[in-house]
């Protein structure tokens, strides 16, 4: 063997044990203390479920009109129901919204109004609420609205809103593993 090969072997051999090294001490030194989980959660403090879901048919939604046009919330829950979303029979709302969409859940809906966030292309105002019980998120349509995100825009806008964050004082919910 050649002396430019031996020094070669012993390079890549010294940054192998290097990366080695490098990753032990890492995983060793990895913390994860500002991540709320259910083991350290304050007590009273809502479980947040903060995982997107895979089908929209897992996301049900009432679409409410807070516009003075007519028959706009019938249309857009046609929309969310063409694309498999469950819908239950739209109304109309108390009062106006003047903005694109307002999209109202509690902690047991945080994924999945993250996922409805998209289909507004993040124009839409979040209005979480800790004391609101079950999956079932509104939608108040407003006066800025046109029409709802094809679906490379939601991919595309799911991407630039990332993951869900948890709300303020919620703690998150832990996550069920599949048992495959």
């Amino acid at each position: 063997m050649s002396f430019a090969r031996v020094r070669a072997l012993v390079v890549v051999g010294v940054l192998a044990v290097a990366a080695i090294v490098f990753v032990i001490t890492a995983l060793v030194r990895d913390s994860q203390g500002d991540e709320v989980t259910a083991d350290n959660c304050p007590a009273g403090a809502p479980m947040a479920d903060v995982t997107l879901p895979d089908d929209p048919a897992e996301v049900t939604i009432k679409v409410y009109n807070g516009t003075s046009t007519a028959g706009l919330a019938d249309s857009v829950t046609n929309e969310f129901k063409n694309r498999r979303f469950t819908v239950q029979k739209p109304a109309e709302s108390k009062t106006k919204y003047k903005g694109v969409a307002e999209i109202r859940y509690g902690p047991d809906a945080v994924g999945r109004a993250q996922l409805l966030r998209a289909y507004f292309l993040d124009r839409s105002k979040l209005e979480y609420n800790a004391k609101r019980k079950g999956t079932l998120i509104d939608i108040v349509i407003g006066s800025q609205f046109r029409q709802l995100a094809t679906t490379t825009e939601v991919n595309q806008s799911l991407v630039e809103v990332g993951e869900p964050t948890l709300p303020p004082g919620a703690c998150a919910k832990p996550v069920k593993k599949d048992a495959t």
